[in-house]
């Protein structure tokens, strides 16, 4: 049961910094370019906003057990 509550927490952690790495893309605005096209911000924002709901759910969901 420990281990559990320690893979959820480990995978709470992994979307946090996830979570971070699209918000420093977006404090940033890098020009990222794929396949020659500009890559536009909204994709990072709508990351960012389905991370975040992640890591937090995750870890409150460590947090009851």
């Amino acid at each position: 049961m420990h281990s559990q509550i320690t893979g959820l927490k480990v995978a709470a952690i992994i979307f946090g910094l996830m979570a971070l790495g699209q918000a420093g893309r977006l404090a940033t605005q890098p020009d990222i370019q794929v396949g020659g096209a500009a890559m536009p911000l909204w994709p990072s924002a709508v990351a960012l906003i389905v991370l975040l709901a992640l890591s937090l759910w995750l870890w409150r969901l460590a947090r009851l057990r």
